[in-house]
C-alpha cells in the first residue's frame, strides 16, 4: 500500500484514513496558497466597499440628505465601486453601496439615500 503524504510538506501521515495534512499549518499553508490571490482581491474590493458605505452612512443619519463630491472625495471616497445600480423612471442614477445609496445631481452636488430592504 502506497504511504500517504501531506499535501503541504510531504511528510508521510498518520492517522484517519482520508487526512491530508500532517498538521493545521500546513492545512492553511496550502490553501492560502492555493485560494490567497483571488481571495486577496476580493478582500480588497470588499474593502473599498465597505468604507464607501460607512462614508454614506455617516453623511447620511437619516433617510435623505445632500452632500457635495468635494466632501466624498475628503473622506477618500471611491467613485468607481458600488455594489448595484437603480434607474429612476425620469432617468436618475443612483449607486449603491449595500443599502447607502448617491445619484449625482447639478453643481457638483450629490443625494444621498437610504434603501431599507
Amino acid at each position: 500500500m502506497e504511504q500517504r503524504k501531506c499535501l503541504e510538506c510531504g511528510e508521510p501521515l498518520r492517522g484517519r484514513a482520508d487526512q491530508k495534512f500532517c498538521n493545521d499549518l500546513c492545512r492553511n499553508a496550502y490553501n492560502n496558497k492555493k485560494f490567497g490571490a483571488s481571495t486577496n482581491y476580493m478582500r480588497k474590493i470588499n474593502r473599498i466597499l465597505k468604507k464607501n458605505h460607512s462614508i454614506l452612512e455617516k453623511l447620511n443619519p437619516d433617510e435623505k440628505t445632500t452632500t457635495f463630491k468635494r466632501t466624498l472625495e475628503k473622506q477618500d471616497f471611491n467613485f468607481n465601486h458600488y455594489t448595484h445600480t437603480y434607474t429612476t423612471r425620469t432617468g436618475r442614477i443612483y449607486y449603491f453601496c449595500y443599502n447607502q445609496g448617491y445619484a449625482e445631481l447639478e453643481n457638483n452636488k450629490f443625494m444621498l439615500v437610504k434603501n431599507e430592504v
